[in-house]
């Protein structure tokens, strides 16, 4: 096992003889001379017992700060490029002496560490010449990224606008169209409706000129199908010009007479069939004036008003049956279908 050398004795030289208030000279007490171990004089220490020269708290304390710089750093650019504002400058006022927040109670850190100030330990602890391109360039790439991403959520965000602004503008259009073809279906409508009432109100002027009424000074007392016990069906089934007794019997239309003499209840009656086969019943006459087989005219006379067969006053009783059926129609309708007006 390695120990340690004895250090040599320091020579004895007598000095002259003193006391130290002993009253006698001893051995122990001197005289001694002053001894400064040298390199020389003193061997090195080897071994397990060599106790490791312990670093200055400036040395220590330099690598924290430039890590903790370092991280001020990058934080700053991370909140550059995440905020998308403009970097935000770090900076860290310049201390006397690094060694008075960081003293460690050691005297070996020379003199100029000891003086060395705060920022100029962040700069060239962290960053240096190559260490500030490098963190520059990061931050740069960051800043790029953030833009770039900034970019395109606008982008988006412009393409998204413009989509809805297009469908809007094809919503609106789309309605403005439908509602123009609806003005336009209802007013082609109006105009069809309008020619269709012009075109039957000239049909049925046409009409008026080649049918005529009955008779004429009358009143309408009895309508087609109104119930009651003076007729036999139970309802009549005609339309009653009520009038003198001798007043004039005009032919509707023109036609031929299939039938003209009495008929029971109808009392003297006329038949006139048109072209078209409609049978026109003219009944309850005073006397006839034409007669079966004959060809007539609108506005011919074919006899007069009476009173005869079941009747309670002189009136012109008429029916309308079409192709000559037993069930006759509404003589009002029909007539006003020839534009006439009863």
């Amino acid at each position: 096992m390695a120990s340690n050398r004895p250090a040599p004795e320091a020579p004895f030289i007598p000095a002259q003889r003193e006391t130290f208030g002993y009253g006698s000279y001893r051995a122990e007490e001197g005289p001694w001379e002053e001894w400064n171990p040298t390199e020389d004089s003193v061997a090195p220490v080897r071994g397990r017992h060599r106790v490791a020269k312990q670093r200055g708290g400036f040395a220590r304390s330099s690598t924290v700060l430039g890590v903790g710089v370092m991280a001020a750093v990058g934080a700053g650019g991370m909140a550059s490029a995440n905020t998308g504002k403009p970097p935000v400058s770090v900076s860290l006022p310049d201390l006397p002496s690094v060694g008075s927040l960081f003293d460690d109670g050691s005297d070996d850190a020379p003199a100029a560490e000891a003086t060395t100030t705060l920022s100029s330990v962040g700069v060239a602890t962290v960053d240096g010449e190559h260490g500030s391109d490098a963190g520059e360039a990061l931050r740069n790439r960051i800043m790029a990224q953030a833009e770039q991403q900034q970019g395109q959520a606008e982008s988006k965000a412009t393409a998204v606008a413009l989509a809805a602004a297009e469908k809007q503008a094809a919503d609106t259009a789309a309605r403005a169209e439908k509602e123009a073809a609806a003005k336009a279906a209802a007013a082609k409508e109006k105009a069809e409706a309008a020619a269709e009432k012009k075109a039957e109100e000239e049909r049925l002027a046409r009409l008026a000129k080649q049918y005529t009424l009955p008779t004429s000074s009358y009143t309408i007392t009895s309508t087609f199908g109104q119930a009651g016990s003076m007729w036999s069906s139970g309802y009549h089934t005609g339309l009653d010009f009520a009038a003198p007794t001798g007043t004039l019997i005009k032919a509707v239309h023109s036609g031929t007479i299939t039938e003209a003499g009495w008929a029971g209840a109808y009392g003297y009656r006329t038949i006139l069939t048109l072209d078209d086969g409609t049978e026109l019943w003219f009944c309850h006459q005073s006397s006839i004036n034409v007669k079966a087989g004959q060809k007539v005219s609108t506005g011919e006379v074919i006899g007069r008003v009476g009173a005869t067969g079941n009747v309670t006053g002189p009136h012109l009783h008429l029916e309308v049956h079409p192709g000559g059926q037993p069930t006759g129609i509404d003589p009002m309708a029909w007539l006003r279908g020839k534009g006439l007006t009863p």
